[in-house]
């Protein structure tokens, strides 16, 4: 194939380890109406990544790219974008799942999945962000109605989406429970979490009580579990659906709500995300930076499922 209108990308052919990711070189996409092509400097790695990576997920069967989170520049616009023009700084997340391509040199992406990065960060930091404060904002404030004064448990605080997570709800003006190994404790701490539990000594069930809004990211019987912490008419949200109608009627016999929920592109989010980036509430944790070619490395460290905060890629 030749280098002209091509890019380089990172695929597989087939299911499984990261072994089975490498660098190809596909067709240059073109921006249909109502999207943009996007010049991708960074993106993140999310666990969802290497889940699909590993089992295909709900895109079945590869070839295909990976990749939902963006940050870049906004090389061409489609036919009745109005919202960016070329050379316009944009993060955000591809529609979720279907939308996947970002572990590339560019992809295509609905104009309105984007907003424009604050001028504050750099792409790195950009390019970590989307999939996982989305998840957080839809979970906390759009399903749960976080407020101030209120008592949220978030699992797993310290991963990707826990550590957006937190200074959303401080940001909120609620309490955070969190819990993760002692070891990350002065990390959350630091990100204003109010009350730590490690879970390798604790039975969090067991320790918290009364809390309005459990934000599961873990799955598993943690979700059966975390029921029992919420005060009454309290709301546990999981984003691992199983698509079961088991736990909203365990959650309905103790008197509390529960909800799965997927993460999805969203332009009034991601301009609620830029908001807190620009006032100083919202930050990421990058916990490793990888060249393109490298994907595979970041795979590898997010498969031993330790990560503080996010994996990147930074695109040449």
């Amino acid at each position: 194939m030749s280098t002209v209108n091509t890019m380089r990308a990172i695929g597989q052919d087939v299911l499984g380890g990261p072994e089975v990711l490498r660098e190809v070189r596909l067709e240059r996409p073109s921006p249909r109406p109502n999207e943009v092509l996007v010049r991708v400097h960074a993106a993140g790695v999310n666990p969802t990544d290497w889940k699909h990576r590993a089992t295909g997920g709900f895109l079945g069967e590869p070839p295909f790219v990976l990749g939902w989170d963006v940050s870049g520049v906004i090389e061409e616009t489609g036919l009745g974008v109005a919202l960016f023009k070329p050379g316009d700084e944009v993060f955000g997340m591809l529609p979720y799942p279907f939308g996947h391509g970002s572990h590339a040199e560019y992809v295509t992406v609905p104009a309105r999945a984007l907003t424009h990065k604050p001028s504050v960060i750099d792409h790195t930091q950009a390019g970590a962000l989307p999939l996982v404060s989305l998840t957080a904002w839809q979970a906390l404030v759009e399903t749960a109605d976080l407020r101030p004064g209120q008592r949220v448990l978030i699992h797993a605080a310290a991963g990707g989406v826990g550590h957006v997570a937190v200074q959303i709800a401080k940001a909120r003006g609620a309490h955070v429970i969190g819990t993760a190994s002692a070891g990350k404790h002065d990390f959350l701490r630091e990100l204003g979490a109010d009350e730590l539990i490690d879970y390798r000594e604790t039975d969090f069930a067991e320790a918290v009580r009364d809390v309005d809004v459990v934000l599961d990211t873990i799955g598993g019987d943690y979700v059966q579990r975390s029921l029992r912490t919420l005060r009454p008419g309290g709301i546990l949200i999981t984003i691992l659906p199983t698509g079961s109608k088991e736990l909203p009627v365990a959650a309905e016999k103790l008197g509390v709500r529960a909800t799965e929920m997927l993460v999805d592109a969203d332009h009034h989010g991601m301009r609620a995300v830029a908001g807190l980036v620009e006032e100083g509430r919202l930050r990421a944790t990058v916990a490793g930076t990888f060249p393109l070619a490298e994907a595979a490395k970041a795979h590898e460290i997010g498969d031993a499922g330790r990560t503080t905060g996010k994996l990147v890629l930074l695109v040449d």
